[in-house]
């Protein structure tokens, strides 16, 4: 009448140890691949933007996380005046929070304002 037998059950209902860890073994792997291929790598991302942004300096050439390019003219403890062209004269600035800050471009990308 029963398909399963006593010993059988009984040792269901016991437990097992050894397939307690082997059904956590693939979340464990999934959580090294994870932090190995996701994690680790943006948490160095951070780390070298953090790097980038506290050596801006006067008269780095920037590229905004907005894509404005321009030329560092003043720089304060967490905001940086960007000139991004010249009217007549006078240059025309942007004044944005340093984390803004996307890329440093080499020296010479922008010509003249």
């Amino acid at each position: 009448m029963f398909f399963i037998s006593d010993a059988f059950a009984q040792t269901a209902a016991a437990g097992d140890t050894g397939g307690f860890i082997a059904s956590l073994l693939p979340m464990i792997l999934i959580f090294v691949a994870f932090w190995f291929f996701l994690i680790r790598p943006q948490q160095k991302r951070q780390k070298e933007h953090a790097k980038m942004v506290d050596g801006l300096s006067k008269g780095d050439e920037v590229l905004t996380a907005g894509g404005i390019a321009g030329r560092i003219a003043d720089v304060a403890d967490d905001y940086v005046v960007v000139q991004i062209a010249s009217v007549k004269g006078e240059p025309v600035t942007l004044t944005i929070q340093r984390l803004a800050v996307q890329t440093v471009l080499p020296k010479g990308t922008i010509k003249t304002f």
